[in-house]
């Protein structure tokens, strides 16, 4: 007996899912690279070359409200500079300037004009911090909900850091500290502080994740060094950057989980609500750190340097292999389960 197919033709079979990264690299294949891009379509930005010797570098996101942020607890203002600040990041992944923005907002008819004006305040208060002038965009009304889409182009000097370029021997090493951003979201989500958190610790992780702040100066000293080999901004959590930095490399990566840098208000937190700080700093996302790769023998000299240049650390947490894939270890090298990061079409709303 057959339900809802006409017998004598074949049931259709349900189409896979969509993934994120399996989208790109299809659009990558189908778009032909068009002159002057030096580097196209699946890294941080694009790298163009409009005339011999000058290299822009281009980047977009998008930010949906009930996806990226939630408007029950991000002012106009945060949604504005987290707007801009997650497209500086990557511009700066690559080593470059960011210098100039595009900026598109929908928004309900319903919304209040002082939030648009807001939002805007927020935007130029990012682009102030770094440099960015706002040079033009868009409005439009939205039938549900706030949609924002901004487009920065950055100057580049020298070669770009890529996501390509790990190879088997080189150090993995991450900037700052990990898992505030998404500690910062757990607490936004329960709507109240547990007891024992102070007020400090507090407005540290929620301000991690409404008003990320991209490490723009660390990126360019990094770079100028020419001691990086890749280097990748982690947006969607260590787990989910680590394998696109592995994939683009051709390479794997072991990462010890003992050694990431967890901040010391996301442990404090994670045991108050009986959560696993790890999964946060591996899995979390939106900590806009830089993961990158260098030799064994240049490591020392980016250790020292970064927090003496910008007052930002550097923790070396793995090695790359030539075993393709992630995989995450304990201080034995005992496998340790980690969760995935942030997909798209697959995971719940941040």
């Amino acid at each position: 007996m057959t339900t809802g197919v006409r017998r004598g033709r074949r049931a259709r079979r349900a189409a896979p899912p969509l993934r994120e990264q399996a989208l790109v690299r299809a659009i990558r294949a189908a778009a032909p690279r068009g002159e002057g891009v030096a580097v196209g379509i699946g890294d941080d930005a694009a790298v163009l070359e409009p005339t011999p010797g000058t290299r822009l570098v281009a980047t977009t996101d998008l930010l949906l409200e009930d996806v990226h942020f939630r408007r029950r607890w991000a002012e106009p203002a945060d949604v504005g500079w987290k707007a801009l600040a997650v497209n500086v990041s990557d511009v700066a992944a690559m080593g470059a300037r960011p210098r100039w923005a595009l900026v598109a907002l929908a928004c309900p008819p319903t919304t209040a004009p002082e939030e648009v004006e807001a939002f805007f305040a927020g935007v130029l208060a990012l682009g102030a911090a770094h440099g960015v002038a706002v040079v033009g965009g868009d409005t439009a009304a939205s039938p549900a909900g706030w949609l924002v889409n901004v487009t920065v182009l950055g100057e580049l000097d020298g070669t770009p850091l890529l996501r390509a370029g790990a190879r088997p021997g080189d150090v993995l090493a991450v900037t700052g500290q990990l898992g505030r951003a998404a500690a910062g979201l757990a607490l936004l989500e329960r709507g109240r502080a547990p007891a024992p958190l102070e007020a400090e610790a507090l407005a540290e992780l929620t301000a991690a994740h409404l008003r990320p702040r991209p490490r723009v100066a660390e990126a360019r000293w990094l770079a100028a060094t020419g001691a990086v080999t890749a280097m990748i901004d982690v947006s969607d959590g260590v787990a989910t950057d680590a394998a696109h930095l592995a994939e683009e490399s051709g390479v794997g990566l072991r990462i010890d989980v003992t050694r990431l840098p967890v901040a010391a208000s996301v442990r404090r937190l994670a045991a108050a609500l009986r959560r696993d700080p790890v999964a946060w700093a591996a899995a979390g996302g939106e900590d806009y750190e830089l993961l990158l790769t260098c030799a064994p023998a240049a490591l020392d000299r980016l250790v020292q340097g970064l927090p003496q240049a910008t007052g930002t650390p550097l923790t070396a947490i793995g090695e790359v292999t030539a075993e393709a894939g992630v995989r995450f270890v304990d201080a034995a090298g005992r496998a340790v389960r980690v969760p995935p990061g942030f997909e798209h079409f697959v995971s719940d709303a941040r």
